[in-house]
């Protein structure tokens, strides 16, 4: 009897302190709940569908953050230190002024583009595609005139080297050296008070089901968007990676700090009715609706386009009215005058 009495004093003893030692392990909380496990170190946060690009490739809290559109340079001199543009989900190119084009990549999830740029001025029609995205307007300066005015309808940050952006010596003129540093502008949208959540992150286009490969009626081993004599865009598929290569003029274009190709799986070139403005100089480009082109997979076929309000994103349907199925992947959506700059497709 003793000796079955001695045993259980020592269980109980022993179940005493395990549990204190596990107690004296516990971080304290406030509330007095139980806190969370530590995740383990090989724990691997799940990935969602990004909705610029139908690719399960983002977090979930990412997925529903607002995007970020930035006005990126594209004068032919300050092409060569392009930064970001290999990293958009999305890429858009119209005309400005002068016969140049301008780009605005739009990122899904900005932080995790090292550095994006070089940053310029804003203009009209990419203040409505932003909107379109309902995204977080990026650029350095705008068109006092046209643009200007519009910026009031949007979220727009002005990027300086004093805000969220770095004056990065690169061999130009100091007008072609600022760029945005992903982490640390969207870190600084976030400690600033901008509104970051989006209340509607729908899919931007009808996606295929990923790791499904899209084919089109014809073949198109490159397609070039002739903005004006001088500038020229070409996209050379690349039957390797499935995707299309840009060249700006017979040359191929590779991010200025890892020597990256931009590739994008998607090509749209879109026609539509692009004129100056009343002064002359700045180009104003309708983006209601039109006609155009689809490029994946190297084939292509004919399709339509419309946007509507500024608040609205481009959609894409087949020339027979119904949707448009694109295959999950970024893109590069050139806009183009339908008499002036007509695809020439190889």
């Amino acid at each position: 009897m003793y000796k079955k009495l001695l045993a259980v004093v020592m269980c109980i003893c022993l179940l005493s302190f395990v549990g204190c030692s596990k107690k004296t392990d516990t971080l304290s909380v406030d509330n007095g709940d139980e806190p969370e496990a530590p995740s383990s170190p090989t724990e691997t946060v799940k990935s969602v569908v990004n909705p610029l690009t139908g690719l399960s490739d983002i977090s979930a809290d990412k997925a529903d953050d607002r995007a970020v559109a930035i006005m990126v340079n594209n004068i032919s001199i300050a092409q060569p230190v392009q930064n970001g543009l290999d990293k958009a989900d999305i890429v858009y190119e119209t005309e400005v002024e002068g016969g140049i084009t301008r780009l605005m990549a739009v990122y899904q999830d900005v932080s995790r583009v090292e550095r994006i740029g070089s940053v310029r001025s804003a203009r009209y029609p990419y203040v409505d595609l932003a909107m379109g995205h309902n995204a977080i307007y990026v650029h350095h300066g705008q068109d006092p005139i046209y643009c200007a005015p519009h910026l009031k309808d949007t979220d727009d940050v002005t990027l300086s080297e004093k805000n969220y952006g770095a004056r990065i010596k690169n061999g130009l003129a100091s007008e072609h050296t600022l760029y945005a540093y992903g982490d640390r502008l969207w870190q600084g949208l976030v400690n600033d008070g901008w509104k970051t959540a989006n209340s509607n992150a729908s899919a931007w286009q009808s996606f295929a089901p990923e790791g499904t490969q899209v084919s089109l009626s014809a073949a198109a081993g490159s397609v070039t968007v002739p903005f004006s004599a001088s500038y020229k865009t070409t996209m050379n598929y690349d039957a390797a990676t499935g995707t299309y290569i840009r060249s700006f003029n017979g040359t191929v274009r590779k991010d200025y700090t890892s020597g990256n190709t931009e590739n994008f799986k998607n090509v749209f070139v879109l026609l539509t009715t692009i004129r100056d403005y009343p002064d002359g100089k700045h180009r104003q480009v309708f983006l209601t609706s039109g006609s155009g082109y689809y490029f994946v997979n190297g084939t292509y076929t004919q399709i339509n386009w419309s946007k509507g309000n500024a608040s609205d994103s481009i959609k894409f349907t087949n020339t027979d009215g119904t949707p448009l199925t694109v295959n999950a992947g970024n893109s590069w959506v050139c806009i183009a005058d339908m008499n002036t700059s007509q695809p020439i497709i190889g």
